[in-house]
């Protein structure tokens, strides 16, 4: 049975039973605790708790999820993957235990012929939680399980709370006996290897508080509605369906695995380790094609991070499999071709992903390439100052700075006949672990408890009437300060405030917050943001600059007209520049990220190369001749399939409802789903200035643009600017250029001159300064200070020249000199001089302590810089007395 399969078998069997069918969620979550989702009821949190009133009785899905907390073990167990879909059904005050348990019986035993999922009575076993004793009977009664089927677990496995005081319940799993090769018998308490859990149904009757860990809270009553969330691992009942040992050979896995194994010319299952990284790739393979089609991009932060880890992940496991070349291009394509089926998206918009698969692969094999020259001049640096190990804070900067993966490190070292200081790497690495943590548990501190707002959003959706109305006469529902619902602010005081309706944008789709006020009998608030804490409740930070609100008074939100305006023709304009871009670049050029404001956009799409000059200017051209024929802009609002039929534009990173606001400009030119507010004729725009592009990571470009006025007063600076220059320079406009590059070409004439007559004079010097030479130790030593220099290079160059002049006997070169505010240190050594154990690295360190300098180098030629020109006599004497010594 496909994967693809079981899944449809689950959406058909509740959909026949009354449940209606929610598509996946985002693996982009919207909990901003959380980078992604990582259960199957992380969409459904807001009706569970009761925050958002749930819009259906009963639900049934497929949720895609991402987990990467337990990343080091994917490929070593049956079940462990960073990619994972959870099938679930939901009931919000709706049918209770026996229903959730005859409901998962009958689909799991029924034939496959009658829909069912074919599992055998008799391999099936349930937990139920300890005190549980409802659960354990209806168990009995509506599926007729014996009792010696039924075993019973305490708060740390059946018992399922948010961590957070609210909703919570017992739970029951089901499990699988997978026979006696696995293990022990004695069910799921004695062997979960065995007995393979595949469902779980959470019976959510309960309300604690006083929560201390996830065992230790207070049950304080049961909840006036109960409801059931359940979740079944897909992937689990694949394999166990197909006949498979573990999750990475069913069919949506398999194929990305056995390419991995014909591109290595190793063979899958012959050898334990390589076994484990065929099945890293495979699945990192596929978690990578999936956050990809969610709209997540290669990057060194949140979630583009976790993205890069896995793509790196799977390179180096290629690599360790003997490949070092780029496997990408086949290896996605292969993963793309065994899920299309069950996410059409992965195809429809192949072009974009594999840009992103391909660039990041190609990114990662040059940073092994630097990263392996970085390592070897760390690695020749440490056997050169006899040591026997790599610095563990070395180790860590080519992981943490260069992506450069650790094992890798320490396979380099051991061939260079070094080891590593792991146990240093690893406290490094500990601490940075420890620093995430605790920004991850900051982040989660600095959001209120998002219950706060049930209360307010139980009285329903607040209306937003600012795609029509500048202000907006409405009343006080809510007022919050420092998290805390506390019905009222004064004179001072920052608070949120929640009204009925707004007039006030709040912040979505790239487009800012609204400016303005909130005025009332006795009171005038400055509203500082405006944002949706909860799905369909907009909340308004203020600041309350006169008087005291409270909840019930009249309030009436007033928009800043000139801001509003201004921020208007930006996000019209994006979408100008948008088309633009698709214009003249092709379908592949897409959004990847935008910012509008008063003023000014910033636009982030999928393309692979710098601009050139004259592209940037066609885009421009053709966005400005849109505002110049003033297209009219259009809003409708329709069904998602409906606009998506109609060609309109789902942009990557947003959520859209059943429900969707498709805006027009020109017609079908530029169509896309859009919540923001617009012009409502192009030339009300004004005019769009392209002012930079750039690059934003592997295949992503931005470009920034002014907008309107603000694009006005940057075209009148850059014309006065050229008018100063043309008669600064005595040239006309249309000759500032020649000119410029005829002033270039002059300066660079007379630097190189200079450069010329300084190396006359420093060459002038050499003698001189050999003349100096004196027996120290074993070797010849010239040790001066030589006073100014243009640049490091300079005195480089005259300390190689002097040891030419000395000759073949030992002799080494010690200079000082002084660049800008430098104080530069170079030591030069001959053959003769290192065979006598003069090393022109340790020698330079010895003479950059007195200057405060830090430095480096080779045996026979090292240098560095300090900040203290007080010290250059010692920093000469520091050389003699280790000659001295030598």
């Amino acid at each position: 049975m496909k994967t693809a399969d079981i899944a449809k078998r689950y959406l058909d069997y509740f959909e026949k039973n009354d449940h209606t069918i929610v598509p996946s969620a985002s693996l982009v979550s919207d909990d901003p605790s959380i980078l992604f989702t990582i259960a199957g009821m992380v969409p459904f949190i807001p009706y569970l708790t009761g925050v958002v009133p749930a819009p259906y009785a009963r639900a049934a899905d497929v949720q895609k999820c991402i987990r990467t907390n337990d990343i080091e073990e994917v490929g070593k167990t049956a079940r462990h993957g960073t990619f994972f879909q959870m099938l679930g059904n939901w009931s919000f005050g709706d049918y209770f235990k026996e229903g959730a348990i005859a409901y998962a019986w009958e689909l799991l035993t029924s034939s496959e012929a009658d829909g069912g999922l074919g599992f055998a009575e008799k391999d099936l076993w349930v937990t139920v939680y300890e005190t549980d004793d409802e659960a354990a009977d209806l168990w009995q009664r509506v599926a007729g399980l014996p009792a010696e089927r039924i075993q019973r677990l305490g708060r740390e496995d059946n018992f399922w709370t948010t961590g957070q005081p609210g909703p919570a319940g017992p739970c029951s799993e089901i499990y699988f006996d997978r026979g006696p090769a696995y293990g022990r018998d004695g069910g799921p308490i004695v062997d979960d290897n065995r007995f393979l859990e595949i469902w779980n149904l959470v019976f959510m009757q309960n309300e604690i508080t006083n929560v201390r860990s996830k065992t230790e809270f207070d049950i304080v009553g049961d909840l006036p509605a109960k409801n059931i969330d359940t979740g079944m691992g897909l992937e689990r009942v694949a394999f166990l369906k197909q006949g498979v040992e573990n999750m990475y050979e069913i069919d949506q896995v398999r194929p990305v695995l056995d390419l991995a194994s014909e591109i290595s010319g190793r063979r899958y299952g012959r050898d334990h380790e390589d076994d484990v990284r065929f099945r890293i790739i495979a699945d990192h393979v596929r978690s990578s094609l999936m956050l990809l089609s969610d709209g997540v991009t290669p990057s060194n932060e949140g979630r583009g991070y976790i993205l890069r880890r896995l793509m790196r992940r799977s390179v180096r496991a290629m690599r360790l499999l003997g490949v070092h070349e780029a496997t990408f291009p086949a290896l996605f394509e292969a993963s793309r071709d065994a899920m299309k089926e069950a996410y059409p998206v992965v195809d429809a918009d192949w072009q974009r992903i594999s840009s992103y698969a391909i660039a990041e692969e190609e990114t990662f094999l040059r940073t092994l390439s630097s990263g392996s020259t970085i390592l070897d001049t760390a690695v020749q640096k440490t056997k050169a100052e006899g040591g026997a190990a790599l610095a563990g804070d070395q180790a860590f900067l080519l992981h943490d700075t260069y992506g450069f993966p650790i094992d890798l490190t320490l396979e380099i070292a051991e061939e260079a006949g070094i080891g590593v200081d792991r146990d240093g790497f690893d406290t490094l690495m500990q601490e940075q672990r420890q620093r995430a943590k605790a920004d991850a548990r900051s982040r989660k501190r600095a959001i209120a408890d998002v219950s706060v707002y049930r209360d307010f959003r139980a009285l329903g959706e607040t209306t937003f009437t600012g795609f029509t109305d500048l202000e907006t006469e409405s009343r006080v529902l809510g007022v919050l300060v420092d998290g805390l619902a506390t019905g009222r602010a004064t004179e001072g005081q920052i608070a949120e405030v929640i009204l009925a309706e707004t007039a006030l944008y709040a912040e979505s789709g790239g487009q800012v917050a609204d400016k303005g006020t909130i005025v009332g009998p006795g009171y005038e608030l400055e509203v500082l943001d405006v944002q949706r804490p909860v799905p369909g409740l907009i909340s308004h930070t203020v600041e309350v600059t006169r008087g005291e609100v409270a909840i019930d008074q009249p309030a009436t939100s007033v928009v800043d007209a000139a801001n509003r305006r201004a921020a208007q023709q930006a996000h019209s304009a994006t979408h100008l520049v948008h088309a633009a871009l698709r214009d003249t670049l092709g379908k592949g050029a897409t959004q990847a990220g935008s910012l509008n404001r008063a003023g000014y956009l910033r636009f982030d799409f999928t393309w692979g190369q710098a601009l050139s000059v004259e592209t940037r200017s066609e885009i421009e051209e053709i966005a400005n001749n849109a505002v110049r024929d003033n297209l009219e802009v259009t809003t409708r609002v329709l069904s998602l399939d409906e606009a998506k039929a109609a060609g309109a534009m789902a942009l990557f990173g947003e959520k859209y409802g059943s429900t969707v606001r498709m805006v027009d400009i020109g017609g079908p030119w530029s169509r896309e789903l859009c919540g923001g507010t617009h012009v409502s004729s192009s030339a009300e725009i004004g005019l769009v200035s392209l002012i930079g592009e750039s690059s934003v990571g592997a295949s992503n470009r931005r470009v920034e643009a002014l907008v309107g006025l603000d694009a006005f007063r940057e075209l009148t600076a850059e014309r006065a600017l050229v008018a100063e220059l043309s008669a600064s320079l005595k040239a006309p406009k249309d000759q500032l250029s020649a000119r410029i590059a005829e002033l270039s070409a002059s300066l660079k004439a007379a630097e190189k001159k200079i450069a010329a007559f300084e190396a006359r004079a420093l060459a002038d010097r050499v003698p001189a300064l050999a003349q100096t030479a004196q027996r120290t130790g074993s070797v010849n030593l010239v040790a001066e200070s030589v006073g100014q220099v243009a640049t490091a290079d300079d005195l480089r160059s005259l300390a190689t020249s002097v040891r030419e002049r000395l000759g073949s006997e030992p002799a080494v070169v010690a200079l000082t000199g002084v660049a800008g505010d430098k104080v530069l240190v170079i030591v030069a050594t001959n053959e003769a001089a290192r065979a006598a154990g003069a090393k022109a690295g340790a020698l330079v360190k010895a003479a950059l302590e007195p200057i405060g300098g830090r430095g480096g180098g080779r045996d026979d030629m090292a240098q560095g810089a300090g900040s203290d020109a007080s010290g250059v006599p010692a920093a000469l004497d520091a050389v003699r007395a280790q000659l001295r010594t030598a």
